[in-house]
C-alpha cells in the first residue's frame, strides 16, 4: 500500500475532512495527518512506484528522488509544526486549506511528469489563496484577490510552456529543460513568478502578512520553496538564474530595511532568501544544488520561527507595526529568545542551520572563479544580518519601551516555537544528518577556522553599521512603491484615461449620428407623412402629366 498511496492525498483527504472534525478528534487529525503522511514519504524506496496512462503519454504520479523527499520531507514537518502552532488558535476552514496547501506542495516533490506536476501546482495556488481569505478581513480579501490573479496569470503561462515543451519534445518526463525552445522560456518565466522573482515579486509582501499568524506561517514555507525545487529540476545550470537570483537578494534587503511592518520584513526577507537559492540554481554544480537543497530545508525552519515570534506579539498584543512595538522582551522573554535564534539563523551566524546551509552556496560560487558573484553574496549576508537578523528582533523586542506588557503566547504556540528553535540551533551544531539526506555526496566542512572567523568578522560590522546608523534605521508611517504600482496604479490610471476617451469619442459620435438622423427623420416626414409630397392626394390631371413626363424622360435616355 505505501507504494501506490501518493503522500500528498494523505494531506490532501485530512485538510478535506478537517471541518467535520471537533474537540479532541480535530486535535488528533491535526498532528496525525502529517505524522502518518512522514512515513508514507520514508516507507517508499526510490523509483517509479505509480504509472497511469493517459491519452498518448504514461503519467507518473508518484516518482521518488533523493531530492523530492528531502522537499517533501521539510514541507511536511512544516505541516506538523504550523498545525501545533495553529493548534488553538486557527479555524478549521484555515487549516483545512493548509493542509491541502501542503499536500499540493508534498504532490509536486513526487511527480514525475509535466502534467501531474502542474495539477498538484495549480491546487497549491488554490489552497494557498483559501488560507490567505481564511484570516476574515477586508486586507486580506483584497490581498487574497491580487494574489490568485496573479498565481492564475503565472500558472496559464507555465501551462503554456509545458504544452510547447511536450510539443517539442514528444514527452512529458518532468526533467532537465533547456531554453532552446520558446517551451522553455515560458516555463521559466511561469516558475519565476511563484519564486517572488521581481517584477512580480510584491504579491508575496502584499498578501502573506495579510494573513493570520499561522496562516503567514504556512505561506512562507510551500510556495517559494516549491519553485525552487522545480527550478532545480527543470533549469539547473542555466546562467540567466544567476544574475535574476543576485536581483532578488538585494531587491529583498532593500525593501525590508525599508519596512515598517515586522511581518512585511519577514516577508521580503523570504525573497532575498530565495535569491541565494536562485544563484545556487544558476550556478548549478552539485556543490551549489547540495547548498541550494539544505538552504531550502534550514530556510523553511528559521523563517517559519521568525513568522511564529512575529505572530505571536500579533496574537498577544494586536500590532504590527515596528513604531508600535518594542520593550517586549521583558514579558514575552520566550518569543523574544526564538526570534533571536531565528535571526541568527537567517544570518548565517556559527552553530546555527543557516551557517551549514547557505554557505555552501558561497563556497559553490568561489570555487568556479566567479568573485564577482561570491564577493556580492559575502555583502547579501551582511544585509540579511541588517535587516532581519538585527533590525527584526530590536525593534520589537527592544529599542524603546512600547509600554505593553503582553505574556507569551498559549502553550501550542510555545512548543512550535520551541521545536523549530531546538533545529535551528542542533542542524548548526551536527549537520551530518541534514547533509546525509541532499542529493549529492558532501565533502564541504562549514566549520574551518577560515570561514568561521570571515563570516563573523562580516556580521559584526554589520551589527557595528546597523547601530551607527540606527537614527535613519528607525521607520515612519510610509508607503514603499514597488514595480506593482505600475500595473495596478499607473496601468489602471492609463486604462481610465483610454476609457474616458473613448466614451468622450462615442458621445461625440452620437451627437453626430442623432443629428444626422434628425435630418433624415425631417426629410422623411416631409415626403411620407399625411400631408407629404408623396403621399397626399394628387388631381388625375396632375397625375396623368408627371406619369407622361417620366415615361418621355425613360424613352429618351434608352435612345441615347
Amino acid at each position: 500500500m505505501s507504494d501506490l498511496l501518493p503522500p500528498a492525498l494523505i494531506l490532501i483527504i485530512g485538510g478535506l475532512l478537517l471541518p467535520a472534525m471537533k474537540g479532541r478528534g480535530r486535535d488528533i487529525l491535526v498532528l496525525g495527518v502529517p505524522a502518518l503522511t512522514f512515513y508514507f514519504i520514508w516507507a517508499m524506496p526510490e523509483g517509479i512506484r505509480l504509472e497511469v496512462p493517459f491519452l498518448d503519454y504514461m503519467l507518473v504520479p508518484i516518482e521518488v528522488t533523493t531530492l523530492g523527499r528531502l522537499f517533501a520531507t521539510v514541507f511536511t514537518l512544516m505541516a506538523f509544526v504550523g498545525g501545533m502552532y495553529a493548534l488553538r488558535q486557527a479555524t478549521s476552514r484555515e487549516l483545512s486549506a493548509a493542509f491541502v496547501y501542503a499536500g499540493g506542495a508534498v504532490g509536486v516533490t513526487f511527480a514525475g511528469d509535466l502534467i501531474t506536476m502542474f495539477i498538484f501546482w495549480e491546487l497549491m495556488a488554490i489552497g494557498s489563496t483559501l488560507v490567505i481569505w481564511s484570516a476574515g478581513t477586508d486586507q486580506a480579501r483584497q490581498a487574497g484577490m491580487r494574489y490568485i490573479l496573479m498565481h492564475l496569470m503565472g500558472g496559464v503561462i507555465l501551462m503554456v510552456g509545458i504544452i510547447a515543451e511536450i510539443s517539442r519534445s514528444g514527452s512529458v518526463d518532468f526533467t532537465a529543460v533547456s531554453l532552446e525552445g520558446i517551451g522553455g522560456w515560458f516555463m521559466l518565466v511561469g516558475i519565476l513568478i511563484n519564486a517572488a522573482a521581481p517584477p512580480f515579486a510584491s504579491w508575496l509582501a502584499d498578501s502573506y502578512p495579510e494573513a493570520s499568524p499561522s496562516g503567514s506561517v504556512f505561506l512562507s514555507a510551500f510556495t517559494t520553496k516549491t519553485a525552487v525545487y522545480v527550478l532545480m529540476v527543470t533549469f539547473a545550470g542555466t546562467n540567466i538564474l544567476i544574475y535574476i537570483g543576485l536581483f532578488m537578494v538585494f531587491y529583498g534587503i532593500i525593501y525590508a530595511l525599508l519596512e515598517n511592518d515586522m511581518r512585511r520584513i519577514l516577508a521580503y526577507s523570504i525573497v532575498n532568501q530565495v535569491g541565494f537559492m536562485v544563484t545556487g540554481i544558476g550556478i548549478g554544480t552539485p556543490l551549489a544544488l547540495n547548498g541550494v537543497a539544505a538552504h531550502a530545508f534550514c530556510h523553511i525552519i528559521y523563517k517559519a520561527l521568525l513568522l511564529m515570534s512575529a505572530g505571536a506579539v500579533l496574537h498577544q498584543t494586536g500590532k504590527r507595526r515596528c513604531s508600535d512595538l518594542g520593550g517586549l522582551f521583558q514579558s514575552m522573554p520566550f518569543t523574544a529568545a526564538c526570534g533571536i535564534i531565528g535571526a541568527l539563523a537567517i544570518s548565517s551566524f556559527p552553530l546555527t542551520s543557516g551557517f551549514v546551509s547557505k554557505n555552501m552556496i558561497s563556497a559553490a560560487a568561489g570555487y568556479e572563479a566567479m568573485t564577482v558573484v561570491y564577493f556580492l553574496l559575502a555583502a547579501a549576508s551582511a544585509g540579511v544580518f541588517l535587516h532581519a537578523g538585527i533590525k527584526f528582533p530590536w525593534f520589537v523586542f527592544f529599542q524603546k519601551d512600547s509600554g505593553l506588557r503582553p505574556k507569551d503566547p498559549p502553550i501550542n504556540m510555545r512548543i512550535a516555537m520551541g521545536i523549530f528553535a531546538f533545529l535551528c540551533i542542533g542542524i548548526g551544531v551536527y549537520a551530518a544528518p541534514l547533509y546525509n539526506l541532499l542529493p549529492y555526496p558532501v565533502t564541504y566542512e562549514p566549520y574551518k577556522a577560515s570561514t568561521v572567523v570571515n563570516y563573523l568578522q562580516l556580521l559584526l560590522f554589520a551589527g557595528l553599521a546597523f547601530f551607527v546608523m540606527l537614527p535613519w534605521m528607525k521607520r515612519t508611517l510610509t508607503i514603499t512603491l514597488d514595480a506593482d504600482w505600475l500595473y495596478r496604479r499607473l496601468l489602471s490610471r492609463f486604462g481610465n484615461v483610454v476609457w474616458f476617451a473613448l466614451v468622450a469619442g462615442y458621445e461625440k459620435g452620437e451627437t453626430k449620428i442623432r443629428n444626422r438622423a434628425e435630418s433624415l427623420a425631417g426629410l422623411s416626414d416631409m415626403l411620407f407623412n399625411r400631408k407629404g409630397i408623396l403621399t397626399k392626394t394628387w388631381m388625375i390631371g396632375t397625375t396623368a402629366t408627371w406619369t407622361i413626363s417620366l415615361l418621355l424622360l425613360y424613352l429618351v435616355s434608352y435612345v441615347f
